[in-house]
């Protein structure tokens, strides 16, 4: 097939029955950034930092953001977390080092070692069948919430983009519908800033997902026709019932191209009405009494898994 200039296409977007030539994939991907980035009204100038793993999606997120917001005077700053995980985060380390060099970006590795004493492989080994908590992503999502908050509050970042696609999204969308968490659901959409309107909420630095609507596939794509190295092997404590809403996404976008964005859209409509009724059970912030970052009570979440 060609492309409707001609070349020919290296992508077929199936929700859309329209091929494509890599140029105008790679600047349809582009487009959909800067929209996001554009709605999420970054500041300009100052610090913009970027959470950037080594693996595809947030090394994507990381060159587009650098060519947009570059220009226009901000400095873009990236932050990777190394948890610890032996045969895995390694090479994702080496990979985002080359990236950042490449890019001329500032680059900060800070990792749950130094942060909670242990590595996420150590802290894997201590878990039991005692445990409240048996799932690893658990303990790397709390952890690394932290550490990627902490660190951009330091650098004086105003706010911190990280690398979530489109399926990520709905799948987290899906996953909270099936558990009743309205709070979590509360939380998600292009920008996370419901911190920022609290008393003590400057301690918490807003998020924004530029790729947010972006497949994962195009954003795969995306990395190879721009030659960006990433890592693509799967975490090997990855669990949980992400795994099966995955599946049952992918399935149903299979037989109904379109589906996700169909999801995706119809919860952001509905989430200025999750906001409200979530937002009523939300608790003030408070300082934790054992590292005076911002919780919800007066040992924070990260304190209470890594430091117990």
């Amino acid at each position: 097939m060609n492309c409707a200039c001609g070349r020919r296409a290296v992508y077929f977007r199936r929700f859309e029955g329209r091929p494509l030539c890599s140029r105008h994939f790679m600047r349809s991907v582009e487009k959909k950034a800067k929209r996001a980035i554009r709605h999420a009204r970054i500041p300009r100038g100052g610090r913009i930092a970027v959470a950037v793993s080594g693996g595809k999606d947030s090394s994507v997120a990381l060159s587009i953001l650098n060519d947009v917001l570059s220009p226009m005077g901000s400095e873009v700053i990236a932050i990777t977390v190394d948890e610890g995980i032996r045969g895995y985060r390694p090479a994702n380390i080496r990979n985002a080092r080359k990236l950042c060099k490449k890019l001329g970006v500032e680059h900060h590795v800070v990792s749950f070692k130094e942060t909670f004493g242990k590595s996420l492989d150590a802290k894997v080994r201590e878990i039991t069948e005692d445990s409240e908590i048996k799932e690893p992503c658990t303990y790397c999502g709390v952890g690394r919430r932290y550490v990627l908050n902490r660190t951009a509050r330091e650098i004086g970042a105003k706010m911190i983009c990280t690398g979530h696609n489109l399926d990520d999204e709905v799948q987290s969308i899906m996953m909270n519908y099936m558990r009743g968490d309205l709070l979590r659901a509360g939380r998600m959409g292009l920008v996370t800033d419901l911190s920022t309107r609290k008393k003590l909420g400057e301690m918490f630095v807003p998020r924004f997902k530029p790729l947010r609507e972006v497949p994962e596939k195009e954003v795969a794509l995306y990395s190879i026709l721009a030659g960006i190295e990433s890592d693509w092997k799967e975490c090997p404590h990855v669990s949980g019932i992400r795994f099966d809403v995955r599946d049952f996404v992918n399935d149903m976008e299979e037989k109904y191209p379109g589906i996700k964005y169909t999801v995706l859209h119809t919860f952001d409509r509905l989430l200025p009405c999750i906001r409200k009724v979530s937002g009523r059970s939300e608790g003030e912030i408070e300082l934790c009494e054992r590292c005076g970052e911002p919780g919800s009570g007066r040992i924070c979440k990260a304190c209470e898994l890594w430091r117990a």
